[in-house]
């Protein structure tokens, strides 16, 4: 079989690939664009999208359930027609999957492959029946849900953060494995659409890679909406219990049993089925792909992008990684990742914004700090919307005067950490900070007040 050739093949569709190819491609570049499932990848098909379409109409069944709070009277009970939340996410995803197959068809000089790519050689990738080559080549596979071998897993039907995109009834009780981000943005949303919801985490507290104080309040957030919430559990089994499914841990202690079961215990790459090796492509231990600060990988003329690299998990850091590669090959600007601030978010009600170092971090770097902290209670604009939950903490080097990471927990708390964020990005010391003068009444008017208020981190 003849190959055909091209300049560049990226594998995959999701965030970084299309963006990519279409610089390529703008550029003069004949581009080979590889998809074995929907376009858009994780974000606009399984994750991010989605589910935020969901948390949207959770929030307004919560906030209809408070209406009262706020003077007002409903004029019945709030129900929640979940096949019309499901109809209401489809849209949203779909819309946007047929904006960027539009884009994607639209661009000169590329061609999308539907189908899985393997490698035959460091240059040449089969897709089913077409054999490509090309003397650069950029993967951008993503990641999937993690499903460890768990006692009885396999003799229940689980869901992942993908099967549940396709549930289309409400489950009865929700029993939710795992107490990191993406388990806790579902056990909200769904103990709000009316499920009962069961969170079990094996670690002794949730969200794990945030500090204690943080953790404890987003475990009270959970629980003042009546989420039940199993901490320090490791041996969690699955078995049939009738129509249900019983989940055992933590000898002595009854059963969690429920009419389905969510297993959210991390993602893994996809790169185990890539032919990676006939390429000479190096992984780690984890199956994600080796690149350097400007996302090569150990083979010339092979870049990895995305969640596949383990350099980042989020759709920003995988556009980022276009941005970096887009740079260095097109504009002569030698971007790295180095240079990326940690930052994301937790989409549960109020939302985690968070940049740079958790106060962890800072304790364990050893260097001498500063800390401002303020409750919701204090904010004006929280009292006013009515949501006090939550807090928000800048860290910064006693030294320098640089901020080295900020957490806000609390109303707008994904948005007013950019406030921070690009300060960090700028240099600016936290003086800068204090002396800006926010709008009256916002949650990120007491970034200011915080700023002025240091104390040594002890």
């Amino acid at each position: 079989m003849t190959a055909k050739a091209f300049d560049a093949i990226v594998i995959g569709a999701g965030q970084a690939g299309p963006s990519l190819a279409g610089r390529l491609s703008a550029a003069g570049t004949t581009v080979a664009l590889i998809e074995r499932k929907l376009v858009g990848g994780t974000c606009v098909n399984t994750g991010c999208m989605p589910t935020k379409t969901m948390v949207a109409s959770a929030y307004a069944a919560h906030l209809a359930r408070r209406a009262a709070d706020y003077g007002v009277t409903p004029s019945g009970p709030v129900g929640v027609d979940y096949k019309a939340v499901k109809a209401r996410k489809d849209k949203v995803s779909n819309d946007a999957r047929t904006r960027l197959e539009t884009w994607i068809a639209g661009m000169d000089r590329c061609t999308l492959y539907r189908g899985h790519a393997r490698f035959e050689s460091a240059n040449t990738v089969r897709v089913g029946d077409d054999l490509l080559i090309a003397e650069k080549i950029f993967l951008n596979t993503g990641g999937r849900a993690s499903v460890p071998d768990l006692p009885g897993i396999h003799d229940i039907d689980y869901l992942t953060n993908s099967s549940m995109m396709d549930l289309d009834v409400l489950p009865r009780h929700l029993i939710v494995v795992g107490g990191s981000y993406i388990s806790l943005e579902f056990a909200q949303m769904f103990r709000r659409f009316g499920s009962e919801v069961t969170v079990i985490e094996k670690a002794p507290r949730l969200t794990g890679r945030e500090d204690e104080d943080v953790s404890n309040a987003i475990l009270s957030i959970l629980e003042n909406e009546g989420i039940v919430v199993h901490l320090g559990v490791d041996d969690s089994a699955f078995a049939r219990q009738g129509k249900d499914i019983a989940v055992t841990f933590s000898a002595g202690k009854p059963p969690a049993v429920g009419s389905h079961v969510l297993l959210a215990l991390g993602r893994v790459p996809n790169t185990d089925d890539l032919g990676l090796d006939k390429a000479g492509v190096e992984i780690d231990k984890r199956g994600f792909v080796i690149v350097d600060d400007q996302l090569r990988t150990s083979v010339p003329g092979i870049w990895a992008m995305g969640d596949c690299n383990g350099k980042g998990a989020f759709t920003h850091t995988s556009y980022n990684d276009y941005e970096i590669v887009a740079a260095n090959l097109l504009d002569n600007d030698p971007r790295k990742v180095s240079d990326r601030i940690e930052a994301y978010a937790l989409y549960i009600d109020p939302p985690l914004g968070r940049c740079g170092m958790t106060e962890a971090a800072v304790k364990k770097s050893g260097r001498k700090a500063l800390v401002g902290q303020r409750p919701m209670t204090r904010v004006g604009r929280a009292v006013e919307k009515g949501e006090t939950q939550g807090f928000m903490k800048i860290l910064v080097d006693a030294d320098t005067r640089q901020i080295l990471g900020c957490s806000v927990l609390g109303p707008g708390g994904d948005e007013a950490v950019h406030c921070v964020l690009d300060l960090m990005y700028a240099k600016a010391p936290v003086d800068t900070l204090a002396r800006a003068v926010h709008i009256h009444p916002n949650v990120s008017e007491l970034l200011p007040t915080m700023a002025q208020e240091l104390k040594p981190l002890v």
